[in-house]
């Protein structure tokens, strides 16, 4: 198969050409700068072309190509009219794949459906990491599952892994920037490269990810009927990490603009801690899952080693390839196009292994509670049953304490201001063994972990940590607080707040009533008292 590869000296296109030429298909390697493209097409006996893909085409159609790859990018700057090189190639008679990893760019494809299947052509985008191998991923993960509530995936490549410039120029562009995914079947606003969270890739390797933007987040609700969905990444340098994370904060406040200049920093930068870190990198793709009354997380996770990791995002265009003959024509996303049996076999001889993983999900509250869950209300049960993320929501009054010494301890914790009557959300979300809870009262948000150490409920609030005699009695929930610590430092009883805070139900649905009062002197801070149901 002839098969011209745009892009084909990039760090992700060089490699599809690779693995293409060792798969027998006649390439063309096609990009602007005649002389790297010489060099890679006489590396691996391929054609050179030198081509603008927003210029004069007639060079390519010459050739008479059956298959042209865009592996360019950045998919984000292609302008206002980012599908000009497909419908030219549907045009032309031409198969045509890209490897967007853009949303936008991604979902916006099947606009050339009916066009291409006129043509008898397969236009399809997101043929990576995402959406591609991700989709392949999750519809195996989810096989004889009576329902995918929960997807999540993270790719966290290795420091020593090349970083072309149009990966770079991508991730500043939506750093700090807003984006949307499904949480709990709500569409959320979340700040791209933020909200970290950690993830066991196996063989002892355990990196952090951040949320950033991905095809995966506007399309596998609707392809998986999913209720959740969220997208990962992460350097393996904290430092790295941490600077993007800082840099997503001060542009999602001040709004700083991402300039050309920027990403030829941040690249000149990466290249001087090149030497730090790894070589190995990895992908995992996890889904919650319900098969009867039992909920499972299972995990396929993936860790290429000697360099290899910038091979996997061209890994689904080779798998495609090999199995273009079963594709129908249209144009769409690439959301199961072909199985994550084919795409292993797409990665057979690199230095990756695979695996997956299958846990059984006991929810926090049931667990720790044992035989007293039993004892509460069906809807304190149903608001603590969290094998996935959920939301709820109601209305609350909120009642802050009015001396000097209550106001700054609240407003340390991020209390919600006074209100007689506002909007409440709470978003409860399993983490690393615990749960994450999100509280939001109208457009205050702030937020605490719960999790079972050394058999005690604890719940943290940034470097504060307070152990909780979670309890229950009369058909009520009770949260006292028992101890407390700044890190690994426990302080006296008398710097402990006083918690009088329970949850009950009333009128068939659950309500909450929480008073906090200051250290030393008793003082109140907040109170706050409402109701919620599950957010449908």
């Amino acid at each position: 198969m002839k098969v011209v590869v745009i892009g084909g000296t990039g760090v992700f296109g060089s490699r599809l050409v690779l693995l293409l030429a060792r798969d027998g298909h006649e390439v063309v390697v096609a990009g602007r700068r005649a002389t790297a493209v010489m060099a890679l097409a006489d590396e691996v006996g391929a054609q050179p072309l030198t081509l603008d893909r927003t210029g004069d085409l007639t060079a390519l159609w010459a050739l008479g190509p059956e298959v042209v790859v865009d592996a360019a990018g950045p998919f984000h700057a292609y302008g206002d009219t980012p599908f000009l090189l497909a419908e030219a190639c549907i045009q032309a008679g031409v198969h045509y794949i890209d490897l967007a990893d853009n949303l936008r760019f991604c979902a916006g494809i099947h606009v050339l459906d009916e066009a291409a299947q006129a043509a008898g052509v397969c236009v399809l985008s997101g043929v990576s990491s995402v959406p591609a191998l991700s989709s392949a991923a999750v519809t195996a993960l989810g096989k004889d599952a009576d329902e995918i509530d929960t997807i999540s995936s993270a790719i966290l490549p290795g420091n020593r892994a090349p970083r072309g410039r149009s990966v770079v120029q991508s991730i500043l562009a939506q750093c700090g920037q807003p984006m949307c995914a499904p949480v709990d079947g709500t569409m959320m606003t979340q700040r791209s490269w933020s909200q970290p969270d950690s993830f066991d890739l196996g063989q002892g390797i355990r990196r952090k990810g951040w949320v950033i933007e991905v095809p995966d987040q506007g399309l596998f609700a609707s392809a998986f009927c999913a209720r959740t969905v969220a997208f990962r990444a992460g350097l393996e340098l904290g430092v790295m990490n941490h600077a993007l994370a800082a840099f997503s904060w001060l542009r999602g406040r001040l709004g700083l603009g991402a300039p050309e200049w920027l990403a030829g920093l941040v690249l000149w930068l990466s290249k001087r801690l090149w030497r730090f870190g790894t070589d190995v990198g990895g992908m995992c793709v996890a889904v919650t899952v319900r098969k009867g009354e039992q909920w499972e997380r299972r995990t396929w996770r993936m860790i290429a080693r000697a360099g290899d990791g910038p091979f996997i995002p061209a890994v689904p265009a080779r798998a495609v390839l090999r199995a273009l003959d079963d594709v129908a024509p249209g144009a769409r996303p690439a959301v199961g196009v072909v199985s994550l049996t084919q795409m292993e076999e797409g990665m057979a001889d690199l230095a990756v292994k695979t695996e997956v993983v299958v846990e059984d999900i006991v929810p926090l509250f049931p667990d720790f509670l044992g035989a007293d869950y039993v004892k509460l209300p069906n809807s304190l049960r149903d608001l603590h049953d969290v094998p996935a993320p959920r939301r709820w929501a109601g209305r609350a009054k909120v009642t802050r304490g009015g001396s000097l010494w209550a106001r700054f301890i609240a407003a340390v914790f991020g209390f919600p201001p006074a209100r007689d009557d506002t909007p409440v959300t709470v978003t409860m979300t399993p983490r690393n063994g615990g749960e994450l809870w999100e509280r939001q009262f109208d457009d205050k948000h702030f937020w605490s972990f719960l999790k079972v150490s050394e058999g005690r409920m604890t719940e943290r609030f940034g470097l504060l940590t307070f152990t909780l005699g979670l309890h229950v009695a009369d058909g009520q929930l009770h949260f006292p607080v028992t101890s407390g610590r700044l890190g690994p430092i426990s302080f006296p009883k008398a710097l402990l707040p006083i918690s009088i805070a329970r949850e009950y139900e009333a009128d068939g649905r659950f309500h909450f009533d929480v008073a906090l009062k200051a250290p030393l002197t008793g003082a109140l801070m907040v109170h706050y008292q409402g109701w919620l149901t599950r957010d449908e």
